[in-house]
Formats: structure tokens, sequence, C-alpha cells
């Protein structure tokens, strides 16, 4: 694999420069020990036994024999474990997840639905209970058909409004030269991340403690201590080192089963998830079927847009892929309207999933976008610059910086766009047929409150202390250059300390805030600290530590548009008569605000990319309807772009400051995947002259496409 990625920055600014992991040695060597991983003394294992029926109820569960097996030492369930509740308002505005109060009632609401708990003196004694417990179920008929007009489905959105709309839209669409109504469908998708859920659980002097893997200790303190009815400061949460989490590691029914066994017994109590119960206990992206329907006149520029998008989730528990959402921010229109809604089915809660909602979202409006072009005999870069908003299109309010239009330019440029044949199908290098595709893209870049503290030292050296989650982003390593400059020094001179919640309240790593949401934090701590330090009082030995938190700045935020953006370009290579689809090169061009480290902003760009490439074209979780279950449970089944899947990628930034952002950093996680999947499909089509509307654009699709347009003598859609 052949990767570019390049970025500039002042000379005398750590920020900017390229600086590798500061915990890079340790994770090479070993040194950096995971949530599984960790040592204690009298450490009990349990292993979670899942339903086998995808609705129904307990009739009862034999778990004599199994207390009798070789280290049984308990086995939880609905009769006796500790009472939870799930009556309050989560750290992030909403509800709990009931999927978490396991062990609460004898219902059984999907397949994989945790039924018991069996701790023994080792994982292989409890794995082998576990598997040996026979449950009786009254089962009941399940639905888990996800389909476009299901009649159960209705609106709902995390966001803000479930629908929107302005202008008359059918009067538009009528009015329009040129229109394109298409459907789109997306399917279920894993986070599939290298270390599985690990959670361990113990009691010391009346405190719990928990020892995890997850996006953000403050959350996982907040859940625990509402869910068990504690006092938060009775709780500490630690997660030194993450091997990612793609937005499934929050607060899941491993943990609580982990902390019920530990009350119960005692004794610390570590519960590990295999790869196939991730499948039904971590949370997934919901499968979406999507209708665009756009109207624009004969130089296309657009009078109607409309983007209406279903999800599914569960039955014990709302959670909505607002897949629709893209719309309210990308494109603007005399006529627009956007919908998302969800409907309830006998599956497991889906959560967030990389550029939840803009990933499957921004497929169908981007691949939407590009028939509207061909349509319209207009190119798609030149396209989308036509549609630039001056504000955004649903909330009204002024962009904080927009420089898509920069990214299209750029990335036409260092593509060689400008020389592509826009005819579909004429390009053949062998057996293969060649096209070019490209997107927009854009996510958001937000803040939250968080707290951090810094501390100056007699030896000339500086600890930050700041309850960060680093899910293999590198955010360790770019908060240590934040910090150093901050504080006027050389990294070497930092340690930054992450992934505890005794050092406070603070943002999760996910929706692309956790590093702006920190920096902030920091910068105002190391900032107070060096005006104390400019007092020229001796340090004592116990060091000055200052602390901030940034509540009252980010509240005194004006109302704006605040995105990263991007432009996605893709060549790709079809063989329609074995129905292979090859990734040639890609280029992503971003406008992300100030890149703190060029070398793992790099990886994430990349990383968001190659998923692209993966949704596009391999990765689908199929449901059986009859069992309600998966078909392949496990990384042999589901797909996911390998080594030989990757091409020539270059991923590169444009200059993005805002002068009135006193932080300047936009969050990179996300943006990455954000129109990666379209650029793909429409390079897919100018190959071929076939568009695939249903991902992933698999090898049976497109034989099926190519034997369709040879019958028709034409072009065909997939």
């Amino acid at each position: 694999m052949t990767t570019v990625a390049t970025g500039t920055a002042a000379p005398t600014s750590a920020v900017g420069t390229a600086h590798t992991r500061v915990e890079g040695r340790d994770k090479v060597t070993g040194a950096a020990r995971y949530a599984g991983e960790i040592p204690f003394e009298n450490l009990a294992h349990g292993w979670l036994a899942l339903s086998t029926v995808a609705r129904g109820r307990i009739r009862a569960l034999e778990t004599d024999t199994v207390l009798g097996m070789p280290g049984v030492l308990a086995v939880l369930d609905h009769r006796n474990a500790p009472r939870v509740t799930t009556d309050y308002t989560g750290l992030l505005g909403t509800p709990p997840d009931p999927t978490c109060a396991v062990f609460q009632h004898d219902r059984v609401p999907h397949l994989g639905w945790p039924v018991a708990l069996v701790v023994a003196e080792t994982s292989e004694q409890a794995r082998e209970a576990a598997e040996a417990l026979v449950v009786h179920y009254d089962q009941e008929p399940h639905d888990v058909g996800f389909k476009g007009d299901h009649p159960d489905a209705y609106p709902l959105d995390s966001h803000g409004p479930a629908v929107t709309g302005k202008g008359d839209l059918d009067a538009e669409l009528a009015a329009s030269a040129h229109v394109v109504d298409r459907e789109f469908t997306t399917p279920e998708e894993h986070h599939s991340m290298m270390e599985p859920h690990a959670a361990t659980a113990r009691w010391e002097d009346g405190r719990l403690e928990v020892i995890d893997s997850n996006q953000g200790a403050t959350w996982v303190v907040g859940e625990l201590a509402n869910l068990f009815s504690l006092d938060p400061a009775s709780v500490r949460v630690r997660s030194e080192h993450v091997g990612g989490g793609f937005g499934s590691k929050g607060v899941r029914a491993h943990q609580v089963a982990a902390v019920m066994a530990a009350t119960t017994l005692q004794r610390p109590v570590r519960v590990v998830l295999t790869r196939r119960q991730m499948f039904s206990l971590a949370g997934y992206r919901s499968p979406t079927t999507q209708r665009v329907r756009l109207g624009a006149d004969a130089d296309g520029r657009l009078r109607a847009l409309e983007h209406r998008s279903l999800s599914m989730t569960s039955t014990v528990h709302e959670f909505i892929e607002s897949s629709a959402g893209v719309a309210r921010v990308m494109y603007d229109a005399d006529a627009h309207h956007t919908a998302n809604r969800v409907v309830r089915l006998d599956v497991p809660t889906p959560t967030w999933m990389r550029a939840p909602g803009e990933a499957p979202g921004s497929f169908a409006l981007e691949a939407a976008l590009d028939e509207l072009a061909e349509e319209c005999g207009i190119d798609p870069v030149e396209l989308r610059l036509r549609n630039e908003p001056a504000k955004g299109p649903v909330s009204g309010l002024p962009f904080a910086g927009r420089n898509l239009p920069a990214c299209l330019r750029e990335g036409a440029r260092r593509f060689g766009w400008a020389d592509r044949d826009p005819r579909p199908g004429v390009r053949r290098d062998g057996r293969w047929l060649l096209g070019t595709g490209m997107a927009a893209a854009s996510f958001g870049a937000g803040a939250a409150p968080s707290t951090a503290t810094a501390t100056a030292h007699p030896d000339g050296t500086f600890t930050v202390r700041i309850a960060a989650a680093d899910i293999g982003t590198g955010a360790r390593t770019a908060l240590t250059l934040v910090a150093a400059d901050a504080l006027g020094v050389r990294p070497e001179r930092v340690q930054v300390r992450i992934g505890d919640s005794d050092f406070g309240p603070a943002m999760i790593a996910g929706g692309s805030m956790g590093t702006r949401s920190w920096s902030w934090a920091i910068t105002a701590a190391a900032g107070e600290l060096r005006e104390r330090l400019a007092l020229g009082s001796d340090i004592p030995p116990e060091g000055i530590t200052v602390r901030s938190d940034t509540t009252a700045a980010i509240g005194a935020l004006a109302p704006a548009e605040r995105h990263s953006y991007g432009a996605q370009f893709a060549e790709v290579a079809v063989d329609v008569t074995t129905g292979e689809v090859r990734v040639r090169r890609m280029l992503g061009i971003f406008a992300a605000g100030r890149i703190v480290n060029p070398l793992t902003a790099r990886g994430q760009f990349l990383g968001g990319m190659i998923w692209g490439i993966s949704m596009a074209l391999h990765e689908e979780a199929v449901r059986d309807r009859a069992t309600g279950g998966h078909v392949g449970a496990d990384l042999a089944g589901y797909h996911v772009a390998t080594h030989a899947d990757v091409p020539h990628i270059e991923a590169d930034w444009i200059d993005d400051t805002d002068p009135g952002d006193p932080v300047g950093i936009k969050g990179i996680g996300e943006i990455g995947i954000v129109g990666a999947a379209a650029a793909v499909a429409n390079a897919v089509w100018h190959a071929t002259g076939v568009r695939h509307r249903d991902l992933p654009i698999r090898p049976d699709r497109v034989l099926a496409a190519s034997q369709d347009a040879t019958s028709s003598g034409g072009a065909a859609d997939a």
C-alpha cells in the first residue's frame, strides 16, 4: 500500500509537526496493557450466556448442574441478580439503553440477549459452564424483516426535529428542468475493532473501580452510578489503552454484569466478550432505506431537495441513524425537505458507528447528485460548486468557515479530473473497465465542556491530567503537542495522563469532538499555569496545579454551522465477467481546521477512506429471518477491506482557519469515511454505465447488472 499525506506548520510550534506516538514503544513491546490483560489478585471470570430465541420469555434455567461444575462460583440471572434502575437521563442527554439493565426480567427481546452470567475461577471454566447452561423459553413470533415500506415506521431524530421542510416540494419538482428520484439502501454494518470489549470490576474501601475499554471514563461513571444508584464520587473508571472503538465502546451489558458479579461475590470479576457475542451486544450501524428527490433548473441549480431515511432499532430502546441529516448541511434549495424515520424490530439496539448518519446518508445524497449531474450534462464537481449554500440550509445559521469549494478544486486538480471523459464505459485496461468518481463530505466540528489539570514540577517538567480516551487515534500524542505549545516548552517535558475518571469530567472520544474539547480545556489550564509561574515564586515539592473548566466558554460560543469538509475522488477497475471491483487509487482533500499531528492525522484520514472502500464493496451483516440471528457472525463471514483491497491512497488538507475560533482544531476521526463510498459507487457507474444504489457492490450484483445491461442493449440500474 502506498500512502501520501502532507501538511505544514510554523517551525517553532509543536502543533503541526509530525510526532511519533508517545506510547508507541509501550505498544510494540507489550508494556501497554489493555482492559482484558491487567492482573488482579483473586480475580474471577464471568461468561455471558445468551438467548437462543429471538423473542419470548425465559420459562426456566437449569442452574443446579452448572453450579456443581468445576470452579463455578455463581450464576446470575433475572431471579437473583442485583436490581438496577433506568429511570434517569444519561450523560449525553438521552435515555439509557435498557439493554444495559441485564438480568432484570424474564423477557427476551432479540437473539443473543444476555440471560445469565456464569462466574468461575478461570475463563475456561466459566465458558464451559455457560455453554452447558440449559435455558427453557416460551418462544413468540419475531420480526427482523427491515424494509422501506414497513407499516410501523415513525419519525424520530436524536439531533433535532425528525422532519424539516420549507417550500412547495411538488411544485418545485414540477417546474424543474431536470429531476432525479431514486431509492438507495445500505446494509447493517459492524464496528469490528481489533480489541474486544472487556471490563473488570472490583470493590475496594467502599468504592467501585472498573478497569474498562471505553470511549469515555466520565460517560461510564455516570451510567454505572445511575444504574446502581451510587454516588458518582464512589465510582472510578480507568481505561488507559483502547484497541479501537468506532462508536461502540460505551456502556454495555458486560460492564454491568461484571459490577453485579463483583458486588455479589465481593471479589474482582472480569467479563470479556467474544467476537461472536459482539455482534449482538456491542451495537452496530442500522441498515437504511433512503429516498432522494432532486429538481434542478437548466443550469443545474437545485430548486427542490428531498432526503428521507428509514432505519431500524430494537423493541427496548430507540436509536436513530439520522441519515437525512447530511442534506441539512450540504445543499440548499427553494423547497428543502428531510425526514428521519425508524421502525422497531426484534433486533439488538444499534448505536453510533463512525460518522453515524453522515456515512450512509452521504452515499445516498452524493450518488443522487452524481445522477443529477449526468441528467444535466454538467461536470459533477461543477454541479456541487454551483450549489454552494450561503448559510445553513435548514438552520439558517452562518457557516463558521466553509472551505468545501477549495477542497473540490484542489482535489480535482490533484486527481487530474479535467482530463476525465464524462462518457461511461469507454476506458479499458485489458479485461478491466475503468472509471472515476467523486463526492463531497462534511461532518460536524463541535465541542463539549471538559475539565483538565496542569501541574508544574520543580524539575521543570509538567503533568497534564484529563479524562480523555485514546481509541487508537493518537489523541494522547496530539494532546501532548497541544500542552507543550500552551506551556511554551518542548513536548519531551510534558507528560499527558488520560483515561481515568478521577481526573474530572471530560468529553468522550466521539462525534469528532474529543481532541477539540480536550485541547480547549488543556490550553486553558496551561495558560493559567503559565501566569502563575510568571510571578516567579518557587515551585514546592508537590508542584503547582491549576484546574480548568470550559463549560462557560463553550456555552458562550455564538451559534453557527461548524463543520469539517472534504472532497473524495476514486478510480476503479471493474471486470464485468467476474464481478470484481478494484479501487485503483483514491484522493481525499480535507478542510479540518488546525492539524495537530500530521503523522496521526494522516492515519485518521486514510483509515476513514479505507473504511469507505470497505463500506462500498464488502461490509454487510445479513440476518436470517427464521432465527433472527446473523449469518456468519464472525470476521470470516463479515467481510472487511484487507491489505489487498487497499490501493494507492493520498490524504491531504488545505489551510482551514477561523479567526473567531479560540481553538482552531476540528475533528478528523469521521470526515474521512463520509462520501468515500459514494465516490467509489460513482466511479463504478463511470466504468460500466450501470448505477448501483444498494451497498455493498458485490460481485453477484455486478454480474447481474451486466447481464441486464446486455439483454436490454444499453445501460442498466442495479
